[in-house]
């Protein structure tokens, strides 16, 4: 007895002096947790204030069957049945006999609906049966957050994401700047196995993600959408894209990258603009006259004999869309009517003896390097030199015009946008700055690629001769005595390459005579070039059309003149005003998803804390949380004029 005395006395001693530090920071790990306060996602937003992506609350709804008392069900389960089945467009007897299989085979975790949103989620919460919660009314709601694009599918790729998929568009090159930083909370365990939220001097507050202000314009946009897809299907193409940029600071204004399914519709497949490098075709020629001009070896009344429009260079083949030729015409002209025949012979002439003078102004004019976007995925651009492998007889007179090189549609267009900008090349940009709570911490400025890409002269008349390609050129068809354009078209030939077919026989190595690529490249207007812009379209149905003048012209015309009637050119004034029906739908339909638009604090005291927390956050206050249950407090109280970014506390009990 005395010795099981000792044994007690010293186990005593043992845990109070000796073990006891180690007992207490096994109670304080059991009772008290630290918890992660997320942070909330940045929004990104056009250059005129437009929602262009944001995080909205998603809720998934099952139903514990088993949970429900069996007089309870009889009693409710057809009135549930009619509210599910107005809400989700279904009859009443569809969801009726859902639930009553769901019961009888006793599943406790039956499916309802996928991303249901917090509007609809509160009126489910007060159905038959739902109102009387989890353990009762066996209803299960699983909360998560998505991205959502408000105007829809429209630039959907260049805006981007960042989730599974991967990190793409201005959501993946900002995600570090959009996440922001989780703060930390300190929580205390408390009866039913409840945490509540304590003070601590090492509690962390959030910091919410940065907002990204891009260049584009919502309005502008819309147009080059509309006009490019409306092209796409008349003519059945397989993809295509269009770029209508700023030509002074390098402002993306609008981009549209639509390619087609098996079905024939079409959406944001990939960022063409950005990732597809392929030979340009004739919109080339520019750079091929430029050059010659700027280094004083032609002059635009040099006269070229086109023949009679064909001839061989090594035993290949170059020839002109029209049959009899030209004849002798002067370099103006051969860049007017795009004749091949006539910008081989000038080209070949005049550099075949030194091609690294040629080569050395495409590089000048952005052709041999990627211009270096945050965007991923950017296309690599390819110029042969003469000290490669792959370098012939033949690789200069077919660069000049606009074959065995490979370029980007944006690499063009900072080229063409160049000349508009009285030869100062700019960056193409994406993002004009970086915003937390309505402060701009990050500014992103116009980068001026080369100061001057060519002479005054050389511009001048380049400018002129691109004037007259719509006045009386190969874009004829969309002149217009409104409003003055300047641009090249482009025809080309898509080269099938060299494989393998599955029999384990070669095919392909050849130029296709059915697929082509369509493209018109130019700016507006002429006398005070304000926008450049791009329109190039893969594949399109040859017995409807396939040269860059029926094609893509007639889309860079629609551009310029809704954005000269929606947009003056020399009195711009920023507006919120949603001048599209198709903005203006697609903005209604975000709208209906998100809560009714307030202005001022609503009244949340008796509300669940999680939907407290939701409703006033998605109408853009900070909430800060003490306690938990229901809401029994609001520091700031209802009815006030709302202004968001401010933090409202609520006390919970």
């Amino acid at each position: 007895m005395t010795l099981f005395l000792f044994a007690i006395i010293f186990r005593v001693v043992n845990i109070q002096y000796f073990q006891g530090e180690k007992y207490k920071k096994l109670s304080t790990e059991l009772t008290i947790k630290q918890d992660t306060v997320y942070a909330n996602k940045g929004n990104v937003y056009a250059a005129d204030g437009n929602l262009l992506a944001t995080s909205m609350s998603k809720f998934t709804i099952r139903v514990d069957a088993v949970a429900i008392d069996a007089s309870v069900f009889e009693k409710n389960v057809a009135n549930l049945a009619k509210e599910l089945g107005v809400m989700f467009g279904k009859s009443q007897n569809y969801f009726e006999t859902k639930l009553r299989a769901a019961r009888k085979q006793k599943n406790r975790y039956l499916l309802i609906a996928r991303d249901v949103g917090y509007n609809d989620y509160l009126k489910m919460k007060q159905f038959p049966i739902f109102k009387l919660g989890v353990y009762r009314g066996g209803f299960i709601a699983e909360h998560k957050t998505v991205r959502a694009h408000p105007i829809g599918k429209i630039a959907e790729r260049t805006i981007g994401y960042d989730d599974f998929r991967g990190e793409a568009g201005i959501e993946g090159a900002f995600a570090d700047f959009m996440q922001g930083e989780n703060g930390l909370r300190w929580k205390q365990k408390i009866a039913k196995n409840q945490w509540k939220p304590i003070s601590d001097v090492n509690e962390k507050e959030p910091i919410d993600g940065h907002d990204v202000i891009t260049t584009i314009d919502v309005n502008i946009q819309d147009i080059t959408h509309h006009a490019l897809l409306r092209q796409l299907e008349y003519f059945e193409a397989d993809h295509g894209c269009a770029v209508v940029m700023e030509t002074a600071t390098g402002e993306v204004k609008a981009i549209s990258n639509l390619g087609r399914t098996s079905k024939g519709r079409y959406y944001e497949k990939r960022n063409y603009a950005v990732w597809e490098s392929h030979e340009p075709g004739s919109t080339f020629k520019l750079a091929s006259l430029m050059a010659a001009l700027d280094d004083k070896k032609i002059d635009t009344s040099t006269v070229v004999d086109t023949e009679k429009g064909r001839i061989f260079i090594h035993g290949k083949k170059v020839e002109d869309s029209r049959r009899e030729g030209y004849g002798k015409i002067s370099a103006a002209r051969v860049f007017e009517v795009s004749s091949n025949v006539g910008i081989v012979k000038l080209i070949k002439e005049h550099y075949d003896d030194a091609p690294e003078k040629f080569i050395s102004k495409l590089k000048t004019y952005g052709f041999t390097t990627p211009i270096g976007f945050s965007i991923k995925g950017e296309g690599k651009p390819y110029v042969p030199k003469p000290e490669d492998k792959s370098w012939s007889k033949i690789s200069l007179e077919w660069m000049s015009w606009g074959y065995g090189v490979s370029v980007t549609p944006m690499q063009t267009l900072m080229f063409y946008n160049a000349v508009a900008n009285n030869g100062v090349m700019v960056k193409p940009r994406f993002v004009k700055e970086l915003r937390r709570e309505d402060k701009a911490e990050k500014i992103f400025n116009t980068t001026i690629v080369h100061p001057k890409i060519a002479s005054e002269e050389t511009l001048k008349k380049v400018k002129k001769v691109m004037e007259n390609v719509v006045i009386k050129g190969t874009a004829d068809n969309i002149y217009s005595p409104n409003f003055s354009m300047a641009g090249k078209t482009g025809t080309a030939k898509k080269f099938i390459p060299r494989v393998k077919n599955s029999n384990g026989d070669w095919e392909g190595g050849y130029y296709s005579t059915k697929h082509y690529i369509a493209s018109f490249a130019g700016f507006f207007p002429v006398e005070e070039p304000k926008y450049s812009c791009i329109v190039i379209i893969h594949d399109p149905n040859k017995e409807k059309g396939y040269y860059g003048a029926t094609v893509a012209a007639p889309v860079f015309k629609e551009i310029a003149q809704k954005v000269y009637i929606t947009t003056p050119i020399n009195n711009q004034t920023v507006t919120n005003d949603v001048y599209f029906t198709a903005i203006d739908k697609a903005y209604n339909s975000f709208n209906k998803r998100l809560n009714k638009e307030h202005t001022k604090v609503p009244n949340v005291k008796g509300m669940d804390g999680m939907d407290a927390i939701s409703l006033l956050e998605n109408i853009g206050l900070k909430v800060s949380v003490q306690g938990f249950g229901k809401v029994q407090n609001q520091s700031i109280k209802k009815g006030v004029l709302l202004k968001k970014g401010a933090t409202i506390t609520l006390k919970l009990s």
